[in-house]
């Protein structure tokens, strides 16, 4: 993942549930008792040379069908659930415990408690949200219009403006606000526009559920029927001066900075002063407009749009916002369109499932500092440190051996590289959420409040030192980024966790695949992919390239743009190879790059195999270890749209069809279907 500034963006020794950190171990086998999880995985019945994801994984998708309550499933869903777990035993233990008021348990406990109890919820039904029902309907005027969405945002309901601070791009010591586009309520514009058969019938289905979610606040047939048409062409107007997915990974195209006044003259008639003051950003002076066109549209319909039409609008995305936490009619409608029509999910998550998910975006780093006292020790830390570093090592020679990129170039990218800052496992210094209100009253009013403190803590920044101990996720999230103002990877402890493997059992080969590759190789590759290598080593938005060497790299990514548009999904999509072209990219620099770092371990010096496989085989297994994940055919279809990562059995034969390691270890041939003549296979760094 690549955390761009202009985006907004375990170890448990004990077996009770089985999840375990693996661990470097130097000359590690799959020893004891335990099975191979590597070998067990495959099926054998697919040739590797055909499709390797299911030849490495095939076996386990078979063992575990996506569960009704999910539209995708695999190892991160597996890991996830774990975690689950002991969340919720934390949240419990809380919720019993007289904890003192204000403490990180307390705030905890009561959040908990109010998300379990569904009773009081169906009782207060859409109570919660009635003031701001209010708010909305007593306004009067385009001033009245601006005001609300100014007190609307902070309490986390999308509107037109879509501002946060951030780092400015070309100065990354100074946090400036930012515009970025915003304000559907559909994933992206695309949704609005594509003429196929599936579009039209979520489009459908969209007003279908805007109608069902205007009537469940109170709205007769007739107004319901006609605000659900006044939001539909709202949103389109506004999905038609939105940029597409891949014109947003333009670092350059997506920085217009100006002075807040600039701001009045992109939308005549429209005063940002006061505005921007109501939303507690009045002390900006200048702001980084993302899409202009965007603004200028927003600018045009605020003015000339009816005044019903923002009724209709504000109230919308005030309950969409909250539906989840609001009574079970609202919450049961929400998941049909969201999570059934869109995604394919055919029941909704357990509720403390759903609950602990909130608890994650309102208080997770809260959440981290219990868990990793319980379940993170210090020196699993270290040990993926020591990983890490000799990740960067590899990619140091790499960089050196070049034969495309000149020596003055080179010499900028190994600074650059040096440079990067390692941040492994969980934060130094915490957030601090004693300034945030949570008690057992209502769940949607903590919510609220959480989000509230959230935006608060984000804008607080403005004018403020860059605060580049900061982690953008917390220890217990299966993921890991890129920041390139900060020129940082971010790696949380769950990302290395791999269900049921014991540490002992754990060979170098998969350790090297699987976190070397998939996550710590992929990471380090985002800040020389497309996007990343725009910015500097101090996190600046400036090219440090000499012209023909821009020109040599930009020919190698015109070759991986070209191999992923030509694979087709589903029945008729094609991957967009524009648009994810910087995971390509981080993908393939990760599978190269570890595989390097791997060869100068024990394990693959001698070569033994295990269990049939050798060291090389199983350092490719231990990569699509990573992306073991299959999906429903809604999942899938919304990701070519919306997803600037390929789906992930393109994110496995994709790639491995351009290492030649690849086909030396697995004998692909000619004829094979994942086989690319030499001259087509694309090689970067």
């Amino acid at each position: 993942m690549n955390l761009s500034p202009t985006l907004r963006p375990w170890l448990l020794t004990a077996p009770l549930l089985g999840l375990v950190f693996t661990a470097c171990q130097p000359g590690g086998t799959s020893a004891g008792n335990q099975p191979d999880i590597i070998q067990a995985n495959l099926d054998t019945t697919v040739r590797p040379g055909d499709d390797f994801y299911t030849y490495a994984n095939g076996t386990w998708f078979k063992q575990h069908p996506i569960p009704a309550s999910e539209s995708n499933w695999g190892i991160g869903k597996e890991v996830q659930n774990e975690v689950y777990a002991r969340l919720r035993k934390l949240n419990e233990e809380a919720a019993k415990t007289k904890a003192a008021p204000g403490s990180v348990q307390q705030k905890i406990g009561d959040f908990w408690a109010t998300g379990m109890d569904s009773v009081t919820i169906n009782k207060q039904g859409v109570a919660p949200l009635q003031a701001e029902l209010n708010r909305i309907q007593a306004m009067k005027s385009v001033a009245d219009v601006q005001a609300v969405m100014a007190h609307l945002q902070p309490l986390g309901v999308n509107t037109v403006v879509g501002g946060y601070v951030g780092q400015d791009a070309k100065n990354s010591e100074k946090m400036a606000l930012q515009l970025w586009q915003s304000g559907l309520g559909l994933p992206n514009r695309d949704y609005y526009f594509n003429k196929d058969a599936r579009t039209k019938n979520i489009r459908q289905e969209y007003r279908n559920h805007l109608v069902k979610m205007f009537t469940l606040l109170g709205q007769d047939a007739p107004t319901a029927q006609a605000n659900a048409e006044r939001v539909v062409q709202l949103e389109t107007k506004l999905a038609g001066a939105s940029r597409k997915l891949e014109a947003l990974r333009d670092p350059y195209a997506n920085y217009n900075k100006m002075a807040v006044s600039g701001l009045d003259k992109l939308t005549p008639g429209l005063s940002w002063k006061p505005w921007l003051a109501q939303m507690e950003l009045g002390k900006a002076d200048t702001v980084i407009v993302g899409q202009p066109e965007f603004y200028r549209e927003a600018g045009r319909l605020l003015q000339s749009a009816p005044l019903d039409d923002w009724k209709a609008y504000l109230q919308w995305q005030l309950v969409h916002a909250f539906a989840p936490t609001l009574s079970q009619d609202f919450d049961n409608e929400n998941f049909r369109f969201y999570g059934t029509v869109l995604q394919g999910a055919k029941e909704q998550r357990a509720r403390w499932k759903r609950v602990l998910d909130a608890e994650e975006n309102a208080i997770g780093e809260a959440l981290g500092q219990l868990f990793v006292q319980e379940y993170f020790p210090p020196a699993t830390k270290k040990r993926y440190e020591e990983l890490t570093a000799n990740v960067v090592a590899s990619f140091r020679e790499h960089i050196q051996k070049l034969d495309w990129m000149s020596d003055s170039t080179k010499q900028k990218a190994l600074v650059k590289l040096t440079k990067i800052t390692r941040k492994v496992g969980y934060p130094d210094k915490w957030k601090d959420y004693s300034s945030l209100q949570i008690d057992r009253s209502s769940y949607a009013q903590n919510v609220m409040r959480a989000n509230q403190w959230a935006y608060r803590y984000n804008i607080n920044k403005l004018g403020k030192p860059v605060d580049r101990t900061e982690w953008g996720m917390t220890p217990q999230t299966y993921n890991a980024y890129y920041n390139p103002s900060n020129n940082e990877i971010v790696l949380p402890a769950a990302i290395f966790a791999i269900p049921g493997l014991l540490d002992a059992n754990a060979d170098d080969a998969i350790i090297y695949g699987y976190a070397g590759a998939s996550t710590i190789g992929h990471e380090l590759t985002h800040g020389f992919d497309d996007e990343g290598s725009q910015f500097d080593d101090r996190g600046n938005l400036r090219n440090w390239w000499t012209k023909k060497d821009r020109q040599l790299f930009q020919q190698r990514v015109n070759g991986i743009v070209r191999q992923f548009n030509g694979y087709t999904v589903l029945d008729s999509l094609h991957i967009n190879g524009k648009a994810t072209a910087g995971e390509n990219i981080a993908d393939l620099g990760g599978i190269v790059i570890a595989l390097d770092a791997f060869k100068k371990t024990e394990q693959y010096k001698k070569g033994e195999k295990i269990n049939g496989l050798t060291p090389t085989q199983r350092y490719f297994l231990g990569y699509a270890l990573g992306w073991q994940v299959h999906q429903r055919d809604e999942r899938l279809a919304q990701a070519i749209l919306t997803d600037v990562h390929s789906p992930a059995q393109f994110r496995i034969n994709g790639p491995f069809a351009d290492v030649p390691e690849f086909y030396e270890a697995f004998g692909v041939k000619p004829g094979d279907k994942l086989y690319r003549p030499d001259s087509a296979r694309v090689k970067i760094w």
